[in-house]
């Protein structure tokens, strides 16, 4: 089914393209306007979700923002209908903060983070003083933390809420690493300076790292795995509901499944494990 475009919708799609920061979400009910962070979940969107979108008549669009700030005030003002980029523990967090009324619609396979370098090839060549970074945004850097402690490089104090952990919380740093949190996105680029970084799959992904060439990866908890969001006002009007069949159905797993696509390396959330037994 093909629908013509009201005008607002066709400008609202131009000042997107142009990447203007005070574009809006089309008024037009069949116009979804998706929020994403460089790398792979614009591709997911546009290979996997926005096909079926469209055979049920609806017009796509996606819009890339910088960081992980954007995609949820933007989603929250109206700029946008949906967004997918971040994982639960985030996604709860950044809401609460800001007093955000968001609701979460399914989650999707995700790409987890990586202990990468250029290097070293072993975690055992790691010495005191070699400077590791990791992303600086509260839920990340803790979450890098709890990664570094699975890896037997640091320990976190005792008696702490490991999703809030920071550097202060660090109690025994064995081979004297230096840890430095910086902007998510910059992550990638200190491979050339620093000895390793914690890169997440997105940012990985949009770099062109290959995740294989991680010397270790990390196992997600199903509350690090991404999730598609809208507003909580929207999450049951027919584009969210459409949405979610579009995610559970045989054509979207075709294209997470193609040895081809990125996408089969990713972790799956488990509605989709729960499919696979029955």
């Amino acid at each position: 089914m093909r629908r013509r475009l009201s005008l607002r919708a066709l400008v609202g799609a131009l000042l997107l393209v142009c990447g203007l920061p005070f574009a809006h979400a089309s008024s037009d009910p069949h116009t979804i306007v998706f929020g994403v962070a460089p790398g792979p979940y614009g591709d997911m969107v546009k290979q996997a979700i926005a096909p079926s979108l469209k055979e049920k008549g609806y017009n796509v669009v996606v819009r890339e923002f910088s960081d992980y700030v954007q995609p949820n005030m933007a989603l929250s003002n109206g700029s946008i209908d949906a967004n997918l980029f971040q994982h639960s523990l985030y996604f709860d967090k950044f809401t609460a903060d800001k007093g955000l009324k968001l609701t979460k619609l399914l989650a999707v396979p995700t790409a987890g983070m990586g202990f990468y370098s250029h290097k070293i090839k072993s975690l055992d060549e790691l010495k005191k003083g070699d400077i590791v970074t990791l992303s600086n945004d509260p839920t990340n850097l803790a979450r890098g933390l709890r990664f570094l402690q699975s890896l037997n490089l640091i320990t976190l104090k005792e008696n702490i809420d490991p999703t809030k952990a920071s550097e202060r919380d660090i109690a025994g740093n064995p081979k004297g690493l230096v840890f430095k949190p910086l902007e998510a996105a910059q992550l990638p680029r200190t491979l050339d300076s620093a000895t390793a970084s914690l890169v997440n799959g997105n940012f990985a992904i949009a770099a062109g790292m290959d995740l294989a060439s991680a010397l270790k990866q990390e196992h997600l908890d199903e509350n690090l795995k991404n999730i598609i969001a809208v507003r909580t006002e929207d999450a049951d009007k027919p584009f969210a509901k459409d949405i979610v069949e579009v995610v559970k159905s045989p054509a979207y797993r075709a294209v997470i499944d193609d040895p081809k696509n990125i996408f089969t390396a990713f972790q799956k959330p488990e509605w989709m494990a729960v499919a696979d037994k029955k």
